[in-house]
């Protein structure tokens, strides 16, 4: 029985070809050797080992909390967003290299494993707060390679729909459905500084300043322009007052009210002759004090006739910016970079697959899911040559990732003899090569 399942499969319409399969010994996700690679780089997985505690004992200490970590990011970098994953992928090579140590000879970290790590080691209190701080640790490694000029957050929030009697979940009227509502910081370059999950019936704005605190507070001594947007929800004068405070420039959107339409009533006459196919645009900014203020601000209005439609469409921005109206307009209209962000984070790393029923445990995946979207930016952004620059971290995933490899073990060496397809050798090299001239540049990291 034993060599009658080894036997090769065929198939009728044509029976020159047999059908192998050698599980352990070949992998179709050969392509997360170059974000290990990238990693290994920037030290970022190798924080583990000194930011969480480990409270295991004796046989529970196979793996080393940098391993687990790797295991958890990598998976879910590659697609597999369930632990119960880990039962194949412990037994793949590509999967057992990437998270090193006794992975390499034996196996990587089983379904219990993983488990036990994410929804009892990782929940721990203190482990919790050092997970949702190590995005911000990651992403300081990055800069400290890589000269910052200046910085722009951009804060939002999305939904994840819940399933079942999770913990926290609740039915939201705007969305309707039952979900969470995690709210994510991110900077102009596509990075995740913070994430946080919340209850489902929560607004939008809630827990703001717990996300940007600690943000500001890393960023505070460096001597560079820095920038806030957010979109209406976000129109909270401790937030205006919090932001001047800290020198941050910031556009924030306003929800039209009587007062503000007055202001441009002499904007709000359609123009005389036939409607060109381009929006006419017009902008008019004056200063505005609210009853909730505690002073003027600036507040820049903008007014859009688009041909076929009868009324314009109108929007208020509030901001403590200098400039030409029409330029502090272009700049919050670039906050919508940030709601591609959370698509590609939804669609690629599938970050709302947030399944468990204890929301801590849900809090805990959330940031490991916000880790792997950090590692697929910062391999898109300091790695890819020009010419593929533009690829979503979906197509990474596709054609990166998911590269099939062959596995052949030597004495001395394992070679990954990689199918060459969507990714050819050549722009392989590149992506090393790039990734080679950041080992290069001293690393100063924080104390």
């Amino acid at each position: 029985m034993g060599e009658a399942r080894k036997e090769a499969l065929r198939v009728d319409f044509d029976r020159q070809i047999k059908l192998e399969f050698h599980g352990a010994a070949i992998t179709s996700d050969a392509g997360l050797i170059a974000y290990r690679e990238l990693d290994e780089a920037l030290g970022l997985t190798e924080t583990a080992d000194d930011m969480f505690r480990d409270s295991r004992h004796g046989k529970n200490t196979q793996h080393e909390l940098a391993g687990l970590l790797r295991q958890s990011v990598y998976g879910r970098l590659a697609g597999y967003e369930d632990t119960n994953d880990a039962e194949r992928l412990a037994v793949d090579p590509a999967m057992r290299y990437v998270v090193g140590g006794r992975a390499k000879q034996r196996q990587a970290a089983s379904t219990s494993q993983m488990g036990r790590f994410e929804t009892e080691i990782l929940t721990a209190q203190e482990n919790r707060q050092a997970l949702m701080n190590l995005p911000g640790v990651w992403i300081d490694r990055v800069h400290h390679r890589r000269t910052l000029n200046k910085l722009i957050l951009d804060l939002d929030s999305s939904v994840s729909e819940t399933h079942g009697r999770q913990e926290g979940s609740a039915y939201n009227g705007h969305f309707e459905c039952t979900c969470y509502r995690p709210l994510f910081l991110f900077n102009h370059m596509g990075d995740m500084e913070r994430a946080l999950l919340r209850n489902g019936n929560v607004s939008s704005a809630d827990d703001w300043r717990s996300m940007l605190e600690p943000v500001v507070a890393r960023y505070r001594d460096q001597d560079i322009r820095k920038f806030f947007r957010g979109d209406a929800a976000f129109a909270i004068p401790e937030l205006y007052s919090f932001l001047e405070g800290e020198n941050y420039g910031y556009a924030i959107r306003l929800k039209s009210n009587a007062v503000l339409g007055r202001q441009i009533e002499h904007l709000l006459t359609r123009p005389v002759g036939r409607p060109p196919k381009k929006p006419v645009v017009r902008y008019h900014d004056f200063m505005y004090q609210a009853a909730s203020w505690d002073q003027p601000r600036r507040v820049v209005g903008k007014v859009e006739w688009h041909q076929g439609e009868l009324f314009p469409r109108v929007g208020f921005i509030v901001t403590n910016m200098g400039g030409g109206a029409a330029s502090v307009v272009w700049f919050y209209n670039q906050r919508g970079t940030a709601e591609q962000w959370i698509k590609e984070g939804k669609n690629a790393i599938k970050w709302t697959k947030l399944s468990c029923h204890d929301f801590v445990d849900n809090q805990v995946r959330l940031q490991l899911f916000a880790l792997a979207y950090n590692i697929g930016n910062f391999l898109r952004r300091l790695a890819l040559p020009p010419r593929v620059g533009h690829w979503t971290l979906t197509t990474l995933r596709e054609k990166l990732i998911k590269i099939g490899a062959k596995v052949v073990r030597h004495s001395k060496y394992v070679t990954f003899q990689l199918a060459e397809v969507a990714v050819p050798r050549k722009l392989f090299v590149a992506i090393l090569k790039r990734i080679q001239r950041l080992r290069t540049v001293p690393c100063m990291v924080p104390s």
